[in-house]
């Protein structure tokens, strides 16, 4: 995850962070990315059942019924990692929406000292159970959104779903949850990136995620439908501009990147150009971050409770918690078995990764990029991240002769 306004537009400096000594315990949610000790974040796919049927849907999601953990499970689950300290519990799906248990999941889940929050597609927030998500203290609602009304239906496969996403992000922000827009970025939508923009002043929404694709579930049909290298850079140039054309007009949105820590090396090489007073502070910056985090600061529990190194990584159970805590799946380096193992490796990246990754000079900021597009991509976990757009001159390889 990359701050744009964080870094880009100086809404953090590196003593905002230092003064609370980068602890995950006791870092404000904006500044987690930063933290030393790396709780994780745990992404919960509460649900595996969707009103949708998304093309780009990372758990190929759909109306039928799955097996799924228990209210008492999922308390069970939410006790441990309370005790263990993850800052933040994300309620994802499928639709989190259509559990009917999820106001006293969140209530339980907040009484357990975690940060909830929910990744939704939105069509199903009324005005109730906005409400409802606003009494047990929800702390954020992320609504997805595709472009333009007609593109956004076409990738959701349901007529009507912008409007009713944009009335349930209506219906939560009226409730006084604070509300934000989640934007998976490929060939068919990231002209509209402007839109998006537009959107989000028209409407007063001030936090956005831009994700750069993850080639999983029904999104790893989308391979060749993933930007080109020099298409990625323009995104991401798009993206600085506007936020910084907001900031530059008064506003202080919070506008972010996700699932490819290129762009901070990216964002750092323009302000060298641009401003290298702050390209230093960003640097330092990007040296707490640590890069991708999967399997170790960003953790994933699915519907029936496996756990995996992140919610795109579904090739891979490290264990379930029904079996075992996830607290002790989460810290078990032991080696003993083929999860510990993997799990030992997944804490420290930088030595397995394999090419152009491993011989970049920015790999202790990057950590090596996204595991589960490497290995979708080439077959094999370590191979380089087919995604970075960076060149080898910018990563310090050289180029061979011709």
């Amino acid at each position: 995850m990359i701050g744009i306004s964080k870094l880009y537009c100086g809404a953090v400096e590196p003593a905002d962070v230092l003064r609370y000594n980068r602890e995950s315990k006791r870092l404000p949610s904006e500044l987690l990315q930063f933290s030393a000790d790396k709780k994780p974040v745990v992404v919960w796919n509460c649900t595996r059942t969707c009103n949708l049927k998304c093309e780009h849907c990372y758990a190929q999601s759909d109306a039928r019924r799955y097996d799924q953990l228990s209210t008492e499970q999922a308390k069970e689950m939410i006790d441990d990692l309370g005790r263990f300290g993850a800052p933040v519990l994300l309620f994802s799906g499928g639709e989190p929406c259509v559990r009917p248990d999820l106001p006293e999941l969140i209530a339980y889940a907040k009484q357990a000292g975690m940060r909830v929050v929910i990744s939704t597609n939105g069509t199903l927030i009324t005005p109730e159970l906005a409400r409802q998500f606003a009494a047990v203290g929800l702390s954020y609602v992320g609504v997805s959104f595709d472009g333009d009304p007609a593109t956004h239906d076409r990738f959701r496969g349901v007529d009507g779903a912008f409007d009713a996403a944009l009335r349930g992000l209506r219906n939560a922000r009226e409730a006084g949850i604070k509300i934000g827009l989640r934007f998976t970025i490929n060939k068919h939508n990231w002209r509209e990136i402007n839109d998006i923009f537009d959107l989000m002043q028209r409407e007063h929404i001030n936090r956005a995620c831009f994700y750069h694709l993850v080639y999983s579930g029904r999104g790893s049909e989308m391979i060749d439908e993933d930007l080109t290298h020099e298409e990625t850079r323009q995104a991401v140039r798009l993206i600085m501009d506007r936020t910084k054309q907001w900031f530059d007009e008064g506003g202080h949105p919070e506008i972010l990147t996700v699932d490819n820590h290129a762009d901070g090396v990216f964002v750092y090489q323009e302000l060298l150009k641009e401003d290298p007073e702050r390209a230093a502070a960003v640097l330092e910056l990007l040296q707490m971050n640590q890069g991708n985090s999967s399997g170790n600061g960003i953790a994933c529990v699915s519907w029936d409770g496996e756990v995996y190194a992140d919610q795109f990584s579904r090739d891979f159970s490290f264990g379930n918690v029904k079996d075992r805590p996830f607290s002790e799946i989460w810290t078990d380096k032991s080696g003993d078995t083929e999860a510990s193992a993997r799990m030992a490796k997944f804490k420290d990246k930088k030595p397995w990764v394999k090419g152009r990754c491993h011989e970049c000079k920015w790999l202790g900021i990057c950590g090596g990029n996204f595991r589960a597009r490497a290995e979708a991509y080439y077959g094999d976990l370590w191979a380089p991240d087919p995604a970075c757009y960076l060149t080898d001159e910018e990563i310090g390889i050289a180029t061979p002769a011709r």
